[in-house]
């Protein structure tokens, strides 16, 4: 089959696509025919290894010195059930399916195995695969959060990096459950915000919303780069900041301010179920939910691809073919 491998940690360039042995899948796994996979940030990251000091040894310590172990990267895919082991009951061939393979990887390839019991659920009717692939990374990560916060109807909710595959399911998870949301990002990302539900945008390259004397419910930042204490005051009394990725000024900061005057800083670890990503299935097949795709590519362009995720200044998704 074919497949894209990660030969070292460096720029795009280290992708090169090569026949491999096509996997077979274990009693409890399912072979998945890989039809679409994304160049997510988190692939590029781990490609490049461009991730703070303190982070470089323990990803290395964990992937691989010289390069990543897993060789086949690719964090979320959707495709056809190819075939099933025997202990699966949940699957069976012909099934159209999407998941999210995490540090397993693996979604850069025409198959895949998954296990049963992971992050594997039934496409929503109402996608293609390309669609499809693209929900899992940022659609967890924002239902994970957005769900700690306990969003209700009325509620001002304010989205820091509006315009990326986190912040564009994080609008309209949040809109979807009837809160007033602010998307703040810059350039020709406002008009993508605008057209998936937010009610106000900022454009942080010419306006600093923590001087603005707005105030909100709910502040998520999906990124990392709001300014700890000027963004704390901007909560209302009993608010909530999010710490989607937190940067290295904001986990110094949390942990001494994680609860102060009623508001609450919320971060760490997260952890999914494969619940969660039938809700967001059942968000979309409702028409509450879409995901947005910038540019699409084939698996054979996954070095443009990651080039141009490189730049920062995708919108959403960036969608891989296979085959």
């Amino acid at each position: 089959m074919k497949a894209v491998v990660c030969t070292r940690y460096g720029p795009p360039e280290v992708l090169e696509l090569r026949e491999v042995e096509r996997p077979v899948p274990k009693d409890d796994e399912v072979l998945v025919r890989v039809h679409a996979t994304t160049a997510a940030r988190g692939d590029c990251e781990l490609r490049s290894l461009k991730l703070p000091l303190l982070l470089q040894i323990p990803v290395r310590i964990g992937f691989g010195f010289r390069g990543p172990r897993r060789r086949i990267l690719g964090q979320e895919l959707a495709g056809e059930v190819d075939s099933v082991g025997k202990g699966v009951t949940r699957f069976k061939k012909g099934d159209r399916v999407f998941a999210f393979t995490g540090f397993r990887l693996g979604g850069y390839a025409e198959y895949d195995c998954l296990p049963e019991k992971g992050l594997v659920a039934a496409m929503p009717a109402n996608m293609s695969y390309e669609e499809a692939a693209a929900v899992p990374v940022g659609g967890l990560h924002a239902l994970h959060f957005l769900r700690r916060a306990e969003i209700h109807p009325g509620q001002k909710v304010l989205i820091v990096g509006a315009g990326g595959s986190i912040g564009t399911f994080a609008v309209q998870i949040a809109r979807s459950s009837g809160a007033e949301v602010t998307g703040v990002d810059s350039g020709r990302k406002l008009d993508a915000v605008r057209s998936i539900g937010a009610d106000h945008v900022v454009d942080y390259m010419k306006e600093d919303f923590t001087e603005s004397g707005e105030t909100y419910d709910v502040i998520f930042d999906v990124i990392g780069r709001s300014k700890f204490s000027p963004t704390f005051r901007c909560l209302n009394a009993k608010g909530t900041y999010l710490l989607g990725n937190p940067g290295l000024g904001q986990f110094v900061r949390a942990p001494v301010t994680s609860k102060k005057g009623g508001r609450k800083v919320i971060g760490g670890s997260v952890s999914y179920e494969v619940e969660d990503l039938v809700a967001l299935k059942e968000l979309i097949e409702a028409g509450k939910v879409k995901s947005m795709i910038d540019r699409r590519y084939q698996l054979e362009q996954i070095v443009e691809a990651h080039r141009y995720v490189d730049d920062g200044q995708k919108i959403g998704n960036v969608s891989v073919s296979v085959g």
